[in-house]
Order: C-alpha cells, then structure tokens, then sequence
C-alpha cells in the first residue's frame, strides 16, 4: 500500500468529517478513499472511524494518529517546499480566510488582480468571523486584526486602519455634536462589542490620551450592524475607517472630533509557521501587503 497516500486520504476524511468529501479534497471517488482507510486500518491492525449510517467520527486511536499524521505531512511539505522554494512562479490551490467586511470589500478584489497576474493559481477565499485552526483547516493564510495569541503562527502586519467616531447628518441635527470625548456621556454610542475594551472608547488629543465610558441604544459584536444602525439616525459608532469608508465618501456618515485620534486597527496576514514559506503563500503576501496600503483607508 501507498502509505503515504493513505495518510493523506486519511486526513482529507477526518478534516471534511465523510468519505465524500474527504474523497472531493483528494479528487478520488468515494470507493477509491474507502479502499485507503481499509488498508491503513489494515496495515496498522487498528480502526480510526467510528462508522454509522449517518455519522463518522474518529476513534481515540484515530485522534491520536490524525495529529501525528498532519506533523508528518507538514513536515514533508516543509522539505517539499526546500527544494521548490527557487521556483518564481506560484502555483496550486492558495485558501484564504478573512473576515466579512475586508474580506468582501479589500481581499476580494485584491485576489482577482493576483489571479490574472498567475495564470497557474485558484484561490478559495472563505468569510468568517474566526478564523479557526489554520491546519486543521488547510488555510494558508488568515486575515486577523489585533494581536496574535497563537505564538505557534506567524503574524505579518501588512495596514493598518485608523478608528474614527462617526454619525449621521439626521442624528447631529436632533442631538448635537460631540466636541471633546467626554461630550460622548451625553450621546448614543452603538457599541461594537468584538472589539475590546467593549464599551470603552480611548482617544489621544491636545492635552494627552483619556479612556471615556460610552453606552447606547444599541450593541452587536460585529461592524455591520451598528454601521447601519448609525446611517438610520441611531447614534454615533467608532470603527476601523475602512468599514465606513464608502459611507463617508458617500455622505452618509461624517466624522467628528478629528483632533482626537483613536488607536489605528492593525491587519495582520497570519500563516502557520514554517521554515520554508511557499512561493504561492510568499508571493500573495508581498501582493497584498502593497495593493492594501494605497487604499485611503489604510496605511503603513
């Protein structure tokens, strides 16, 4: 038997969690991917699926050899990528996460102008909140804000994108405008929870950095729906500009208390660690890093 096919095959089930589409990633029938896990399970005298007619879950020795399989194939892939790292021109499948917003409005478009330019690569591009355990999940590169917690992943900083207060033309003439934070008391501020310190809006003006407590009619851990909620009149939002840019250009939001910055957001591309980086994974980041930063919402 190919035992190292048979590893292979045997990750692409555990990770898609079927036959079918461990069988999909490999671009083998569902037959071929059975016969696989048979000869494993053969040749190592041990069963490492729990199988049902309508669920397959790994076994104890089955989780203990799934890790063990993904060290080995990293590390093939690590010495696979030693000896082809010369090679200039990417190619094969690149997987990418971001989140919602910059991953629509920035990744997106900056991935179709990488593509014309490699004519030998795909890219899968997935918006999520989280981006999850890049190996487990085969992703190459994560798009994140903030700092990394996970030292075992490497973390390039490629923009970053400053907070602004912002509000509505309909909500300044009912309520006023905010001149200095501590103005802010006296206003709805929608709150975008995911971002820490949550209802805490930090400034750094003329007479040095002050911490305000803000609060509102409405809060959401993500951007989008604050935003929206600010555009009907609802109350004031501090976000990355890059999120609100296109309503600013568009009059629908206007930005306040200039002389008072926030703390820039900083977007970071993260990879798993690896000695040698593929030309694919090398190449887009280099690509990215410039096509973000002439966006007017972002800067080095």
């Amino acid at each position: 038997m190919d035992k190292l096919t048979g590893m292979k095959v045997f990750v692409s089930v555990a990770r898609a969690g079927s036959f079918v589409g461990g069988a999909n990633e490999m671009s083998i029938s569902r037959a071929m991917a059975t016969k696989h896990i048979g000869q494993l399970e053969s040749y190592l005298a041990a069963r490492l699926f729990n199988r049902t007619t309508r669920s397959l879950s790994l076994t104890d020795v089955g989780g203990s050899y799934l890790q063990r399989c993904q060290a080995v194939l990293a590390e093939i892939e690590e010495m696979e990528g030693a000896v082809t790292q010369l090679h200039t021109n990417p190619r094969g499948k690149l997987k990418i996460s971001a989140p919602n917003v910059i991953g629509s409005l920035y990744v997106a478009p900056a991935i179709a102008e990488f593509l014309n330019l490699h004519k030998d690569l795909s890219v899968n591009l997935m918006l999520q909140s989280s981006f999850g355990d890049l190996v487990d999940e085969g992703i190459d590169i994560a798009i994140v804000f903030g700092d990394l917690k996970d030292t075992s992943l490497v973390a390039k900083k490629i923009a970053s994108s400053p907070l602004v207060v912002c509000g509505s033309s309909g909500y300044f003439s009912a309520n006023g405008i905010p001149q200095v934070p501590e103005d802010l008391a006296q206003h709805s501020c929608l709150v975008n929870n995911s971002l820490p310190p949550r209802n805490k809006w930090r400034f750094k003006g003329p007479d040095g950095r002050t911490e305000v407590s803000v609060s509102g009619r409405m809060e959401a851990n993500a951007a989008d729906p604050i935003r929206i909620a600010a555009k009907k009149d609802l109350g004031l939002v501090m976000l990355p500009e890059y999120i609100v840019a296109r309503d600013i250009e568009k009059g629908h939001l206007r930005v306040i208390m200039q002389d008072y910055a926030c703390e820039p957001m900083e977007v970071h591309a993260v990879y798993p660690h690896r000695k040698y980086v593929s030309a694919k994974v090398r190449t887009f980041l280099v690509f990215l890093e410039e096509w973000i930063r002439t966006r007017s919402a972002f800067n080095g």
